[in-house]
Order: structure tokens, then C-alpha cells, then sequence
């Protein structure tokens, strides 16, 4: 799945481990997350769209290559 994470954080001048304690998650899990290494849970995506104020489609799209592959 693709994200716009890191640009999102970004404008915000958030480091990986301050939104990982917005989340209550590891810094790791950020950065896995934003790499595109690991898909967030469902209650997590809504939680990243909530702590940005977005709707869940601004922060996550389908990975097309993926579903087609």
C-alpha cells in the first residue's frame, strides 16, 4: 500500500519517534510503515489518518502493482 507518511510528517517538522508516540507505536513500525515494508492494520491507518486530521484516503492509496502482480 502506499502512503504519503513521511511527507505528512514532514510538513509537520515530526521526527519518526514523535509520531510513533502520537501513535503509541515504535519508531520502527514508522519507519517500516512509511518504506512500504508493512501495512498498517486497519485501526492503525485510521489512527495515522486521525493524527494528521485526514480522511483515510489522503494518507493510504492501493499499491496497483501489487493487486495486478
Amino acid at each position: 500500500m502506499k502512503n504519503r507518511l513521511r511527507v505528512l510528517r514532514a510538513e509537520r517538522d515530526w521526527s519518526q519517534q514523535e509520531l510513533a508516540d502520537r501513535l503509541s507505536v515504535s519508531r520502527q513500525s514508522v519507519n517500516a510503515i512509511e518504506t512500504g515494508r508493512y501495512d498498517p492494520s486497519l485501526p492503525l491507518a485510521f489512527r495515522i489518518a486521525d493524527v494528521f486530521g485526514l480522511a483515510i484516503e489522503q494518507v493510504f492509496e492501493p499499491d496497483r502493482e501489487r493487486q495486478t502482480g
